[in-house]
C-alpha cells in the first residue's frame, strides 16, 4: 500500500467510526481534526485515534493503553498488532464499554 492509499483508507476508517458511533446510539461525543479523532465519554475519559503514515498504521490511545493497528487487505480489517490480534471495531467496542461503564457495540461497515 502506498502513502496515498493509506491516507484514503485511514480517512475512510475514521469516517466509518464516526458513523458507527452515530448508529449505535451510544452517548459518545467525537471530534475529528486533521486526521485525529477524539472520542469523549460522559465521565471525561477519551479514546484518541491518529494516523501514522510512516508505519501505515492507525494508533489508538485509551485509558488502558496504546494500541497499533495494521490493515490486512486479505480480510479488509484493521488488526491490533499486539496480544490477541483483536479487530479494531471489536476492541473499540470493548474499550468504549469499559470507559463509559455501559454496553457499547460499534459495528464495522
Amino acid at each position: 500500500m502506498n502513502e496515498n492509499e493509506f491516507h484514503t483508507l485511514a480517512d475512510q476508517t475514521i469516517e466509518d467510526i464516526q458513523d458507527a458511533i452515530d448508529e449505535s446510539g451510544a452517548d459518545i461525543d467525537y471530534e475529528e481534526v486533521g486526521g485525529v479523532l477524539t472520542l469523549e465519554f460522559d465521565n471525561g475519559s477519551k479514546i484518541i485515534f491518529s494516523k501514522q503514515p510512516p508505519a501505515k498504521q492507525l494508533w489508538m490511545a485509551a485509558r488502558s493503553g496504546g494500541f497499533h493497528f495494521d490493515y490486512h487487505s486479505d480480510t479488509g480489517q484493521w488488526i491490533c498488532d499486539s496480544g490477541a490480534n483483536e479487530e479494531l471495531y471489536a476492541m473499540l467496542s470493548r474499550l468504549s464499554s469499559e470507559q463509559c461503564e455501559d454496553s457499547v457495540t460499534l459495528a464495522s461497515p
